[in-house]
């Protein structure tokens, strides 16, 4: 995958997993106080959401709760994106979301996880960014693994599980997804 070179590994019983736990603590405190909110609260929803990642996002930006998070400090939001309900976003190793992006309901985005071999996978956790494009669209209920981009103006259909890179104004979709087709006006 293209970001192979950014994956980031946090050795367990470590001040960084320490910290990481840390950080678990405080996206929880937080977004147990923005699901404690409505579709009208939307200003608060923004405020809370700013402070989950440490930054203002714009009066574009909308979220519907409940939300789920690990983290917040790695997340960077652009310029009016639409977060549908029930989402959970975990952004160890960085989650870069672009202009006009809209996620559907029940969409995960994780980009941490595991190593695969029983016996070391206790011993860390690793992480790898998830870039998300430009006017991108995410259907519902599909989840994206760290260490993927998907790229400006595509789509990833409801329930599927994106593993690799989605190439610019395409439609994928599947477990793995795939290209289906490419999309143009």
């Amino acid at each position: 995958m293209a970001h192979e070179d950014h994956t980031r590994v946090i050795p367990g019983r470590t001040p960084q997993s320490a910290a990481m736990l840390a950080d678990v603590k405080r996206a929880m405190a937080i977004t147990v106080r923005l699901n404690r909110l409505t579709f009208n609260d939307a200003d608060e929803v923004r405020a809370l959401f700013s402070e989950l990642i440490g930054r203002k996002v714009d009066d574009g930006f909308l979220l519907i709760p409940p939300f789920y998070a690990t983290g917040g400090a790695d997340t960077r939001v652009g310029r009016n994106v639409f977060v549908n309900q029930n989402c959970t976003f975990y952004d160890l190793g960085g989650l870069d979301i672009a202009d006009d992006v809209l996620i559907g309901p029940n969409v995960s985005l994780i980009t941490s996880g595991h190593p695969l071999e029983p016996s070391r996978r206790r011993a860390f956790t690793t992480a790898r960014p998830i870039v998300i494009e430009r006017n991108v669209w995410i259907a519902a209920g599909a989840t994206v693994i760290g260490g993927v981009t998907i790229g400006e103006n595509s789509v990833v259909a409801a329930g599927s599980v994106v593993t690799r890179d989605v190439p610019a104004n395409t439609l994928a979709g599947g477990n793995p997804a795939r290209v289906i087709r490419s999309i143009a006006e």
